[in-house]
């Protein structure tokens, strides 16, 4: 057999099964409360698609997209709402509670002891935290179809483009909570993810800002990924879908590969 030598911190032999392994012990160790919080989560974005989308559209009424469709203002703000409920899901697993048993529990010391290697623990939380960022995303386009804002062909569709955005986003917390020195430093990253929240064409389209604060919108993460399932759920987005996927895949990709150094790094130490 060939054998792929890489760097201490990965190696492909058998990872897939040890990796799920890390996510097999998180659903072993899940507690009933737990669904209460993953409920939470969920009804966050819904409530702002209902009071913001639905309920500030009837003042809107109808917006042209850059492609010149016409569609109203709940149609618009859904897919940024599913984007950001994807996002919520991911984080909330691999910062909070990732950096509880990284620095605390020390859960991962003793799993280093196992075959299991860095990059193998880094993807099986990635895993365990995107089934309720799956979860989220199902739930919100079945609503979504139920109000009638995407058809039941486009929500399909949308629905691996939401799985993205949660990798996505899981790998980048991921990366991030290994930077983190204590619970007061997720005060910024709390305030990060909120501005992204605001300021990612969630609302307002990105054309609608001055030139230079558009250009910043548009190479944040939640703003491609809305994009990207706006431009599913509703049509019209053409070839820049492309841009949009290998952005959030090099996001996805560079987050892995810092979470699983840092974590070599701090536990091999």
């Amino acid at each position: 057999m060939v054998s792929i030598v890489l760097p201490r911190l990965i190696s492909f032999e058998g990872a897939p099964r040890r990796a799920t392994s890390v996510a097999e012990r998180n659903l072993a160790a899940l507690k009933s409360a737990y669904w209460i919080v993953m409920i939470s989560g969920f009804v966050e974005p819904v409530l702002y698609l209902l009071s913001i989308g639905v309920g500030v559209g009837a003042l809107v009424g109808d917006l042209t997209l850059p492609g010149g469709r016409v569609v109203s203002y709940a149609a618009f703000v859904a897919p940024a709402m599913l984007a950001s409920s994807a996002m919520t899901g991911a984080l909330a697993e691999t910062t909070f509670n990732f950096f509880g048993k990284f620095k605390y529990m020390k859960l991962y010391d003793g799993v280093i002891a196992t075959p299991v290697q860095p990059f193998e623990i880094a993807l099986g939380e990635l895993g365990w935290a995107m089934l309720r960022g799956t979860a989220y995303s199902a739930a919100f386009l079945a609503l979504m179809v139920g109000l009638d804002l995407t058809s039941p062909g486009r929500a399909l569709t949308a629905f691996p483009a939401a799985v993205l955005v949660g990798f996505a986003f899981g790998a980048l917390g991921m990366a991030l909570s290994t930077f983190m020195r204590s619970w007061q430093d997720f005060d910024l990253m709390g305030s990060a993810q909120f501005t992204l929240f605001l300021f990612s064409g969630t609302f307002v389209p990105a054309e609608a800002y001055p030139a230079v604060l558009r250009w910043l919108v548009e190479v944040t993460p939640l703003y491609r990924s809305v994009h990207l399932i706006r431009g599913i759920s509703v049509g019209g987005a053409g070839w820049t879908w492309l841009l949009d996927l290998l952005y959030l895949l090099a996001v996805l990709a560079l987050g892995l590969f810092v979470a699983s150094r840092r974590m070599g790094k701090l536990l091999y130490k």
